[in-house]
């Protein structure tokens, strides 16, 4: 049994991940990407990699089911990054959370007025805290795919989602009306973990910031 796991997710994060294991000296015997294996083991005898759904990470994190793991900023802010240590951000997966609207649509106008916003999105608790403080009134529509239809049939006047590179947006002809954070994944500590295994995670969490820093 080894007696480090690092939680990562499936996708753009475990790609972009690969590379900087490989830099901090850790690397899966086997390919994740393909692998149905959820638990991974790597050329270093004491560090496995546990493959959980992205927005779990945090969870399987914070109370023990691996020592460390990596999870964007989006999920650590929707699901609750509370009590867990993020001493590094790794400056991988970068995108930025926005609300965007279909072209035409006056955003600024709508919300100058006080206007009451149709939003869809999966980030339900970013976009309410995002237009509370704004002292928007919406109404948020929860999804999970297809974000961009919605304003396209009149679902919403608004979605807000990630978007890396806007090709999707401008496809669909809409715009991007407003960012409300910059996102890239960070590193993520069980705070227990840190006292009790202190030797072996700290080399670890510095080798990942030495590591980030290239």
């Amino acid at each position: 049994m080894a007696d480090i796991s690092i939680a990562l997710s499936k996708g753009r994060i475990f790609d972009e991940t690969v590379p900087l294991l490989a830099r901090v000296g850790i690397a899966p015997k086997s390919n994740g990407a393909s692998s149905r294996k959820l638990i991974l083991a790597t050329h270093r005898s004491d560090v496995r990699l546990i493959i959980v759904r992205a927005t779990d990470t945090p969870t399987y994190v914070r109370y023990g089911g691996a020592d460390l793991g990596i999870a964007g900023r989006d999920v650590l802010v929707e699901h609750g990054g509370d009590g867990l240590y993020q001493p590094v951000d790794l400056g991988i997966a970068a995108c930025r959370m926005m609300v965007a609207v279909k072209k035409g649509f006056d955003y600024e106008g709508a919300v100058r007025q006080g206007a009451r916003l149709r939003v869809a999105t999966k980030y339900v608790n970013i976009t309410r805290e995002h237009f509370a403080a704004k002292g928007v009134h919406v109404d948020l529509i929860r999804l999970y795919g297809s974000m961009e239809l919605a304003p396209l049939v009149g679902l919403a006047d608004a979605i807000v989602d990630l978007v890396s590179t806007g090709n999707t947006l401008r496809a669909n002809d809409l715009v991007e009306a407003e960012q409300i954070m910059p996102v890239s994944a960070r590193l993520i500590v069980n705070q227990a973990a840190l006292k009790t295994k202190r030797a072996a995670l700290q080399p670890l969490i510095d080798a990942f910031a030495k590591a980030a820093e290239k």
